[in-house]
This record gives structure tokens, sequence and C-alpha cells, in this order.
């Protein structure tokens, strides 16, 4: 950011441009190596995102506990309000009593939206390369694994190895349980949409529970 401030009734920023296009549109002209090299580059980038001091509390924070809550609390009757039908809508609380995640007290900057459409790449002498992440509109401070919802839905979309590789470069351990609480994640995230995620990405054969579906989505 160069300045900000006002004029009149207006806001203003002024800040640099980003170079590079949306990952979204260049994903298909990336070969493999080059994916998994972005994905290393992503995960770095949060790992020093989640870095980043979150005290003392600013209005990005919220109550973590009362959060969960409520999302799960609540999580069903948006689901359905959503479109998510059975047999997938009467799968969500069992699963959400079983794996919510539960709150070690580890807070973090969360993006909560990293996806192709929000994250920028050029091409330069040697490969791909991130070059900016944009959109941080719906930013809060929360449990860090709750970043990894959209990263498995809208990044690395199931594709082998992508997601174990943006972990290892973030320094996260994929324990047994990790798609699990992931999954539990995507379902109470702030603006899930099962129904919308199963129309993308569908259901892969022979699935046919949302702890499947976990491990086949965030593996």
């Amino acid at each position: 950011m160069v300045t900000a401030g006002e004029r009149g009734q207006w806001l203003y920023v002024v800040m640099t441009h980003l170079s590079g296009c949306s990952l979204a549109e260049a994903w298909q002209t990336i070969g493999t190596h080059d994916r998994a090299q972005l994905m290393y580059q992503v995960g770095a980038a949060l790992a020093e995102l989640h870095a980043i001091s979150t005290e003392p509390p600013g209005p990005l924070t919220v109550d973590w506990p009362r959060f969960v809550d409520a999302q799960r609390a609540s999580c069903r009757e948006r689901q359905l309000a959503k479109g998510l039908r059975a047999p997938w809508v009467d799968l969500v609380d069992e699963f959400l009593a079983a794996w919510t995640p539960s709150d070690n007290g580890a807070r973090a900057l969360l993006h909560t939206e990293i996806m192709r459409e929000h994250l920028l790449v050029e091409q330069r002498t040697g490969g791909w390369y991130i070059s900016g992440l944009v959109d941080f509109e719906p930013a809060m401070i929360g449990a860090p694994e709750y970043e990894f919802a959209s990263v498995g839905i809208f990044l690395t979309c199931a594709e082998p190895g992508l997601l174990r590789a943006l972990l290892d470069f973030y320094g996260a351990e994929y324990d047994d349980e990790f798609a699990q609480r992931t999954m539990a994640y995507a379902l109470f995230h702030r603006y899930s949409n099962l129904h919308w995620y199963l129309e993308r990405r569908g259901a892969p054969d022979g699935v046919g529970d949302l702890e499947q579906l976990a491990r086949r989505w965030f593996n």
C-alpha cells in the first residue's frame, strides 16, 4: 500500500499493481511439476501469513469457540437451505459430532478463501511463481487449520500430491485425522455450500459417506 485517506465522503487506498494473472486462468497450461512447485510456494506463503502476530486483538478477532459452536449448530439447516439433500444432509450432524476439531488455542490471521481465483501467478525463467494473493475481505483470526478447507476444495482439488506438497512447505504434518478435521471445517465454514462443492467436484465412485469423501478430497 502506498497511502490511504479520505476525500470528501469517500475513503481511498493507493497501492501498487500486482503482476501476473489468475491461477484459475493459467492452471490448464501449467504442467504437473510446476503445479507442485506452486503448491510449495503457497504453503510457504501461508506459513508466513499465519506467523503474523495477532496481538493485541483487533477487528478481525472472533470468539472462536462461540463461532465454531454456532456454525456447527446451524450447519445442517444452512446446507439444507443451499440445496443439499439426502443422503448427504442427513450425515452432517453425526459427522460433526465425531470430527469437529478440538480447540488447542492456536490462532492465526486467516485469509479463509485460498483458491485459484485469488492467487496471481506469472511465468518466469525456470517455471511458474506466485506473484500475489488477493481478496482479504473475509479474513479473520482463528484456528490455523480452518485455512485448509478452502485449499482442498478450491485449490488442490484432490489432484494427487498437491495438498501434501503444500502442507510439507507450510510445516504441517498430515496425520490420520487431518482429512476428517478439514472436512468438518469445510462443512461449517462461514461460506460453506456442500451442494455446490458436489456439483463442482463430484463424489468419486464408491464414496457413500462424509468420512470417505473427506479422504478423497483432502488427501
